[in-house]
């Protein structure tokens, strides 16, 4: 177990552990109710505030911090605040005791971040300590992780409140020997071409906005025995001994941008329910019909929905072992699907490569860009990651890893959209080990020499473009990759040479 949070300030005016209820009622003068019965608030500030945000283990806290932590200390005693207390994870070594102090005037925030995670008792220490002040006169997010304790101020997105959690969570699975990841997790049960019912577990690693969340709930079109469970939809703690242990347990933070009935059903059921919260979401304050298609808002609608109102929602949020690995990009010069060795499945978690989304950095949104592991929210050396990752992989050799993309297969006018239902294809069959696949010595992995009921060769990147001119643009490519992953002193030179 962790060690308790250090330093709890001592309030004047507390409202401990309050309801649901009474949260939305106390949140009541921001809410804009919608037609299905659910609150929606709009926030001053709509996305995270990743430059302003410093963590201790990679920058260290100067004394100019230190001053700004002590006037937020000594601000608060005298204004009213809600605590709140809850649980992450059920894992006996990983549980951890959550607890939220925020200002009253903002119980919306409260509200979103409460209905994620599962109660906690109050009369516990806290392993984790996150102050939030909306209302101070600057946005500055300071992480004190050897006091376990963070501090988010001047921003009003509940996004700060839930990742605050989840980067000490992450941060102590890593302690453990493990990782934490930024990956959805589920369970699927298929038949084989052989027919015979099967089950495989699937981790799914992405940025916001690349279809890690519609992935990891989808159901895959299957049905009767054959069926899918989700398991977990935002952040894992990957284990030694190959055991994949959940964070949240109560709800899911998801994007709501162009969400509908049909691309994402399971979703969308679950966002129309009355026991949703939306927030920046486009409502007709007359009506209380809701838009998901309107962004005038922002492109980064987000809403906190039940894992009870997910028809395929697992009772259980952790999973014994993983079997499948899928890095999602969005790489114009990337093929539909790819299965990759265990040192190529290191380098695509260290190229975390995709495009930037309005729930990172706004500006610039639609640009390329790297991530190590499609985590923002990592402290320590990321070589340290990348090493583990395949250190990780190596002790469990049944895992397979694959890189998937849901952008676009080349292009300009030759290019090939990537549906959701081709993605979802692909993953069925896979999931049945129904495709056998071919290296290709052109990109350096392997790919499915056909897939049933799919044209697959019409996904590849190379028709969008003439033999010469993919030579070119794949080895500008490969030379930024490598460019990329040698900035990161300690990452095992493996690792580096398997660049693909």
């Amino acid at each position: 177990m962790s060690a308790p949070v250090e330093i709890i300030p001592r309030l004047s005016q507390v409202i401990n552990n309050p309801s649901r209820d009474e949260l939305r009622q106390l949140a009541h003068p921001d809410e804009i109710t919608t037609e299905f019965g659910s609150p929606t608030y709009v926030s001053r500030v709509r996305s995270r505030s990743a430059k302003l945000t410093k963590n201790s283990i990679d920058d260290p806290l100067t004394a100019e911090d230190q001053q700004l932590i002590e006037r937020v200390l000594k601000a608060i005693p005298d204004r009213r605040m809600i605590v709140l207390d809850r649980q992450m994870g059920r894992d006996p070594q990983l549980r951890r005791h959550c607890r939220m102090i925020i200002s009253a005037d903002y119980a919306r925030i409260a509200l979103g971040w409460s209905e994620l995670l599962e109660p906690a008792s109050p009369d516990e220490a806290p392993d984790f300590l996150t102050i939030f002040v909306p209302e101070w006169e600057e946005i500055r997010i300071l992480v004190d992780q050897p006091r376990r304790t963070t501090y988010v101020l001047g921003t009003d997105y509940t996004g700060e409140a839930k990742k605050a959690f989840l980067r000490m969570w992450m941060y102590e699975v890593k302690q453990a020997g493990g990782l934490g990841l930024h990956a959805g997790s589920k369970r699927v049960r298929v038949r084989t071409a052989g027919g015979q019912l099967s089950e495989v577990t699937q981790l799914f690693f992405g940025l916001s906005a690349t279809g890690k969340s519609t992935l990891t709930i989808h159901g895959l079109g299957l049905s009767g025995e054959a069926g899918t469970e989700l398991i977990q939809d935002d952040v894992v703690g990957l284990l030694p001994d190959g055991r994949c242990v959940g964070s949240e347990g109560q709800g899911l933070y998801i994007k709501t941008d162009s969400l509908s009935a049909a691309s994402q059903p399971e979703i969308y059921r679950a966002t129309v329910q009355p026991t949703a919260i939306l927030e920046n979401v486009w409502v007709d304050r007359r009506t209380g019909q809701v838009d998901f298609a309107n962004t005038e808002l922002t492109s980064n609608g987000r809403a906190t929905i039940q894992r009870a109102d997910l028809p395929n929602a697992a009772a259980e949020i952790d999973l014994p072992q993983v079997n499948q690995i899928f890095f999602i990009t969005r790489t114009p010069l990337v093929p539909p699907i790819a299965k990759l060795t265990p040192v190529q499945a290191a380098v695509a978690f260290m190229l975390g490569e995709s495009v930037e989304s309005s729930a990172g950095d706004p500006t610039r949104a639609g640009q390329r860009v790297h991530v190590v592991g499609t985590n923002p929210f990592i402290m320590g050396p990321p070589a340290e990651e990348g090493n583990r990752f395949l250190q990780l992989l190596r002790g469990n050799p049944h895992v397979e890893c694959y890189l998937l993309n849901t952008g676009r297969a080349g292009e300009g006018e030759n290019s090939e959209d990537i549906s959701v239902g081709t993605t979802i294809a692909l993953l069925r069959e896979v999931a049945r080990g129904a495709l056998s696949w071919q290296e290709d010595p052109q990109f350096g992995f392997q790919l499915p020499q056909s897939v049933p009921g799919l044209e697959i060769q019409k996904y590849d990147p190379r028709r969008a473009y003439t033999t010469q001119e993919f030579q070119v643009r794949l080895e500008e490519l490969r030379v930024e990759r490598r460019a990329w992953l040698e900035k990161f002193p300690g990452l095992g030179e493996e690792i580096v040479q398997a660049v693909y």
